[in-house]
């Protein structure tokens, strides 16, 4: 007679996407066992360094300054490039992004307006309360409550397979390793971007100078297991979810602090201090993630954000002060760039920009440059009133796009054959299956939540026995 599993329902994966599923798990089925790998005080992957969450709404009085309809939300994912893999899937997080304001109230998530700052999300995003630490630990203790169990340092590097179902997973801790058996099994437990060899086999010795801004964890030991035993992969492997932070923001874990939104409002120039993209292109929550990837392209994937005095108060700044200089050349010396050519590529600009429109962060504004390239489309003002100010910019990837490809009941498909039946995926680790180039602010929630709710429910269909 064959041995009853411990678990109804393992989770691997201490994350937002990881702690949903196993809650949406535990709502139908008893036993549930969520595994992280960090050490307690530094649980919760990426989600620590959260703040909101995009989701398609009515109107939500006190934390929201409008409506969000859900055709509005599909047309500003795919505008970014989202849904190409699977519109399915796209149309499916989008459509209960509307439920997610009431379920993750009723698991313990506080709420705040939009923070002072946050151009263009007041409407579209929920922000809560105390941020990314804050949720992942009102989840932890909801967890807790209804009798989830938690373990801490849990790396799970072997999954039991066999054909198309899972039996369990071998967990590697400080005593051993031991096998735990279970009905069924999600996996939601992040991308690669942790593992530096990994993202150099796709952007070679620029990887090197990249710089991680969640946890160390993600190394893609999980999607590398399944990937090795035939799962279907999607996702452009040299995709991710990266934007431009501070060059000065430690290797990994810095996160949201370090990212600066400065960009729009000055230039952008790379090490020969020439500029490379329009700044202004559009509103910066739908624009911000294309510039960890426009700067992974650039020499020495590094780049510098220029702006002036009357700009500082415009967005919310880094942890680091930035540089300050009476005049641009004396701004260049302080980053080590040429003063002659930074000089010349400001007084070129300032040519072109804007003198007759009417300057407006909240808006697509009519300041647009004449005649150069590349253009800046909106808040185009010159950079001429001192002191002037500069970012050294890197590029800071928060997730990789290649992941398991999945069906709506969240089942990890095959190369060949049938998909798992009982094993599942969130997070991250499937979100290559709507992502593919671009980003939304605060979407990375929301597929974590949404898919992770998904794959919790599924999974208890199992787990119930």
């Amino acid at each position: 007679m064959a041995r009853e599993p411990q678990y109804d329902v393992i989770v691997v994966g201490g994350g937002n996407a990881a702690l949903n599923a196993a809650m949406s798990a535990r709502h139908h089925a008893e036993r549930v066992l969520l595994l992280e790998r960090a050490p307690a005080w530094m649980r919760g992957g990426n989600s620590r360094h959260t703040r909101d969450i995009r989701a398609a709404h009515d109107g939500i009085p006190r934390y929201t300054t409008g409506t969000y309809p859900v055709e509005e939300f599909l047309d500003d994912l795919v505008r970014v490039g989202g849904g190409r893999d699977d519109m399915a899937l796209a149309r499916l997080v989008v459509r209960e992004s509307r439920t997610l304001f009431q379920w993750m109230s009723d698991h313990g998530v506080r709420w705040q307006p939009a923070l002072k700052g946050t151009l263009h999300l007041s409407r579209t995003n929920l922000f809560f309360l105390g941020g990314g630490k804050a949720l992942v630990n009102a989840y932890y203790q909801t967890a807790e409550r209804m009798g989830i169990e938690v373990r801490y340092e849990a790396c799970v590097d072997e999954l039991l397979l066999a054909g198309s179902r899972v039996e369990g997973v071998v967990v590697k801790t400080d005593g051993g390793r031991e096998t735990l058996r279970a009905r069924a099994v999600v996996l939601a437990s992040g991308g690669f971007e942790a593992n530096i060899g990994w993202l150099k086999e796709y952007w070679g010795e620029a990887a090197e100078n990249y710089v991680i801004r969640g946890t160390p964890y993600n190394d893609g030991l999980i999607l590398r297991l399944l990937i090795d035993y035939g799962a279907a992969v999607v996702g452009d492997p040299r995709g991710f979810h990266g934007v431009a932070l501070d060059a000065r923001a430690p290797k990994f874990d810095g996160g949201i602090v370090t990212r600066l939104d400065s960009v729009p409002f000055g230039i952008a120039v790379n090490q020969h201090c020439q500029r490379f993209y329009d700044e202004g292109e559009d509103f910066w929550p739908k624009r911000y993630a294309i510039w960890g990837g426009l700067i992974a392209r650039q020499p020495g994937q590094i780049a510098y954000s220029i702006f002036d005095a009357r700009m500082l108060d415009k967005f919310i700044t880094s942890l680091y002060r930035p540089y300050e200089a009476p005049t641009i050349r004396e701004l260049a010396v302080q980053l080590g760039l040429d003063p002659e050519a930074l000089h010349t590529t400001v007084e070129t600009y300032n040519r072109h920009a804007s003198r007759t429109g009417t300057f407006n962060p909240a808006i697509l504004d009519d300041c647009a440059t004449t005649g150069l390239t590349p253009p800046k489309s909106h808040w185009a003002v010159p950079i001429e009133v001192p002191p002037f100010y500069a970012y050294p910019l890197r590029t800071g990837v928060t997730f990789t796009y290649m992941g398991l490809r999945v069906d709506e009941r969240t089942r990890v498909q095959m190369k060949s054959g049938p998909p798992m039946e009982n094993l599942f995926a969130a997070g991250e680790i499937m979100s290559g299956n709507i992502l593919s180039s671009g980003y939304l602010a605060g979407f990375g929630l929301t597929i974590g939540t949404v898919f992770g709710r998904i794959a919790g429910r599924e999974a208890a269909r199992y787990g119930r026995g």
